[in-house]
């Protein structure tokens, strides 16, 4: 593993991932992995590490796959979410000192592929015992939301709601066509000079929508099997245009050890609320700390 802060690179599955560390690790620091959405890269989280005690914490993120300055793999089944758990195993491997254990969290995304992380958790001998604690941040378990699906007794029309709120999911079914319009999204941005979204967003987007497409319907038709005694919070911002509540429901029966925190805030809390997320996440360290 890495001793000092700063870059460096790891490969999972034939993909060189970008890492960073942003503090360096030591005996009796805790260490914090945040995982980032669709369509962002870890300098997401930058506002957040900043409001957060790096002389206490061994804090470290990453590009995903597709995302960043980490490179996309070469086809579809490369973003299936059982890659991505391999990949967060392979950063926890290059910066976590062996059998140590490390707190999770993620955004977006990276949160549904943390979810994935937890319940293989209680099968594979790398993560057994080491997930000190998750916060999930907008981003529900697809396996969970499956359940919901076959269940959907008396929520109806809040699942229904739900659909609504996330038609982009089938949107990005679609082949070819989403590739397009986010290509001309950014053409239009950098006509009016804002010349990062050409350059990155545009990019992890388009890469991106293999997220969508390798792993949501495959999952609703044949979900798996979410059940972990991790410490769990689930921050739910009441604001968000692609979550309701009907996310949380019955989520207390696949989590023994379930908090949920609502925030009056958007979609991207951990951009416009940085120091609460801060605050919640240290906290909840704090209370789960090995």
């Amino acid at each position: 593993m890495s001793q000092t802060a700063g870059d460096l690179r790891v490969t999972s599955s034939g993909v060189h991932l970008s890492v960073r560390q942003h503090s360096a690790p030591a005996a009796g620091k805790p260490t914090l992995i945040l995982v980032h959405g669709y369509p962002d890269q870890q300098d997401m989280w930058d506002r957040l590490i900043r409001r957060l005690d790096l002389d206490r914490l061994h804090v470290v993120t990453y590009d995903v796959r597709g995302a960043g300055r980490s490179e996309a793999p070469a086809t579809r089944d490369g973003y299936r979410t059982e890659v991505l758990v391999d990949d967060l195993i392979t950063v926890a491997e290059a910066t976590v000192p062996p059998g140590a254990s490390f707190h999770l969290v993620g955004h977006d995304w990276g949160s549904i592929q943390l979810w994935d992380v937890l319940a293989r958790g209680n099968d594979d001998a790398r993560l057994s015992g080491r997930i000190a604690s998750f916060t999930s941040i907008s981003g529900p378990s697809l396996d969970h939301l499956a359940r919901l699906s076959r269940q959907p007794e008396g929520r109806r029309l809040r699942m229904l709601n739900q659909s609504l709120h996330s038609w982009y999911v089938y949107a990005f079914q679609v082949p070819v066509l989403p590739e397009m319009l986010w290509t001309l999204a950014g053409r239009l941005a950098t006509r009016s000079r804002r010349t990062r979204w050409d350059r990155e967003v545009v990019r992890n987007a388009r890469n991106g929508l293999n997220l969508y497409r390798a792993n949501v319907l495959g999952r609703m038709r044949v979900p798996g099997v979410l059940h972990t005694g991790v410490p769990v919070q689930v921050v739910h911002p009441t604001g968000d245009r692609f979550l309701t509540e009907v996310v949380l429901d019955d989520l207390g029966q696949a989590c023994t050890d379930l908090t949920v925190v609502r925030i009056d805030a958007g979609h991207w809390v951990p951009r416009t609320h940085p120091a609460e997320i801060a605050r919640l996440v240290t906290e909840h360290v704090r209370a789960h700390q090995c």
